[in-house]
């Protein structure tokens, strides 16, 4: 099976990059590698939600589901100094990345975990998770996200999922109301659709 960055152990040859990036009016720089989603910069999909992402009314943890090196899960820690955020991936060289990212921009109400979707993480609950899920992964992986996500959640939580149209977003969207009852359309833009849903 060849190697996407979702696999547990790239095995790439490591080439790493340094770059700044803006996010939400501040200025980040970011380590990238090879054998990560996106090392060349914050992609289109990523820099949408983080521009429209509100604090959720629940009280709580965020979590960055699938964070590879870390700008979602960071600017929005750096945002919100008083949610702790949890930064998850399972592949161990982003994992590696968003700590010493989290690490340059001094953000540091941050816990970076590695994971395989949820399953180390089940001990915890969120009051919003935040994914740009891996869609090479496939549907059926995508869809369970959604799932532990779901149940993952507090009471008035929020889940917000960034996909292409192209890539499957109008099945997401039909998945996360099987699961909410209901789904905003937050944004779209180039392709991609934005959604939030409340648990209620």
């Amino acid at each position: 099976m060849p190697e996407h960055y979702f696999s547990k152990k790239p095995q790439s040859k490591h080439s790493p990059k340094r770059w700044n990036y803006q996010l939400r009016g501040k200025e980040y720089q970011f380590i990238t590698d090879a054998g990560v989603f996106s090392k060349d910069r914050v992609d289109y999909g990523s820099c949408l939600l983080i521009g429209q992402f509100d604090e959720p009314d629940a009280e709580g943890n965020i979590l960055d589901l699938g964070c590879g090196y870390g700008p979602m899960g960071i600017s929005l820690a750096n945002e919100y100094p008083n949610r702790h955020v949890i930064l998850a991936d399972v592949n161990e060289r982003a994992i590696c990345l968003a700590q010493k990212n989290a690490n340059i921009n001094q953000v540091f109400n941050i816990e970076v975990i590695q994971s395989d979707r949820l399953s180390n993480l089940t001990n915890l609950s969120f009051a919003a998770i935040v994914t740009n899920p891996p869609i090479r992964a496939g549907k059926q992986i995508v869809h369970k996200m959604f799932e532990e996500a779901y149940e993952a959640l507090t009471y008035q939580g929020a889940l917000w999922v960034v996909i292409q149209k192209k890539q499957g977003a109008p099945s997401a969207k039909k998945k996360i109301e099987s699961l909410f009852g209901e789904v905003k359309t937050v944004a779209k833009s180039k392709g991609y659709y934005l959604f939030r849903a409340i648990k209620v």
